[in-house]
């Protein structure tokens, strides 16, 4: 996917990928949630106290001014609850760090678009922070073109999600909410399936790999086999009869997803027992989020941030 020229539109420019779409998705009761800013609408809205003329607040120096925004890039969805787990995630995000301007843009299907919440950063720094799993189109294209097409707000772009121990840590919380016994682990019967969204590009298909070998880590040695909901093999259900092949019939699916979505419910209606749900709200992605962020304001060259995405 690559971004149109033209603010808040975004087009699709490759062969093989996702159909287009029409417009975004409007759902009335969850635009309500969120700003087209992409800031958090809230509850109540009180006036502060009006500061004394006689003793106007002093300008702050650069060491007190505001850190960046936060702003997080996610992918959209057509199902309801993608953006409602979404916007959950960035609350723990906002709990875990009081008086962070914390925003939210998507890339497509969903408002707001990425494009529109740029326009309400004019004049401020932001750290661009994807809700994404790994060195994709979206990550190498669609992020840089769209901080190219803002130049009036200040830009780092910091490194997917994964791989990352945080993102593990989530995974397993996952599956043992499905039902994984701890009792499974080194066992013969067992194994995992870890159900991703599937690219051509090969980097992402590496890191795809790289998190299902910490999982087994995790796992004490279980087999966990990456498998796709589309653009590479083997498929899910595929996964699923080479592990039966070899003795392993107490396999379970682990959902390699940020969100609820067409591709997440695809994988866990071929699960032949209960498939954990997607990594949503979890608390060590917003730990990751965070960290993420901060590991983009460290790096003080362009060299250095180009180095993060390469090592994520």
């Amino acid at each position: 996917m690559t971004l149109a020229q033209r603010p808040g539109n975004l087009r699709p420019a490759r062969s093989g990928s996702s159909p287009p779409s029409p417009a975004p998705t409007r759902v009335p009761a969850q635009l309500n949630l969120v700003s087209r800013n992409g800031t958090r609408r809230p509850m109540h809205r009180t006036r502060p106290p009006a500061a004394p003329r006689s003793s106007p607040a002093p300008r702050p120096s650069p060491a007190e001014a505001a850190p960046p925004a936060l702003l997080v890039v996610a992918h959209g969805s057509r199902d309801p609850q993608a953006l409602r787990t979404v916007l959950a995630l960035l609350d723990r995000v906002r709990d875990l760090r009081p008086g962070l301007d914390v925003r939210l843009g998507h890339i497509e299907l969903n408002q707001p678009l990425l494009p529109d919440t740029l326009d309400g950063l004019r004049g401020a720094d932001a750290v661009l922070v994807p809700l994404l799993l790994g060195r994709g189109h979206h990550v190498k294209h669609d992020l840089p073109a769209a901080a190219a097409a803002a130049p009036s707000v200040r830009t780092r772009i910091a490194a997917p999600l994964g791989p990352h121990p945080l993102l593990v840590e989530a995974l397993y919380g996952r599956l043992v909410e499905a039902g994984w016994d701890p009792a499974d682990e080194g066992g013969r019967r067992a194994a995992v399936v870890l159900a991703a969204a599937g690219s051509r590009d090969p980097d992402s298909a590496q890191d795809t790999r790289r998190t299902a070998r910490m999982l087994a880590e995790r796992l004490g040695g279980v087999p966990v086999v990456p498998a796709y909901a589309s653009a590479a093999t083997p498929t899910v259900p595929a996964a699923l009869r080479a592990l039966a092949a070899r003795g392993r019939h107490r396999t379970f699916i682990a959902s390699y997803f940020t969100a609820p979505g067409r591709f997440a419910s695809a994988a866990a209606s071929a699960a032949p027992r209960t498939a954990a749900v997607p990594l949503g709200a979890h608390p060590a992605m917003a730990r990751l989020l965070l960290h993420r962020y901060d590991q983009a304001l460290s790096a003080t060259a362009p060299s250095e941030m180009v180095s993060l995405l390469a090592s994520a």
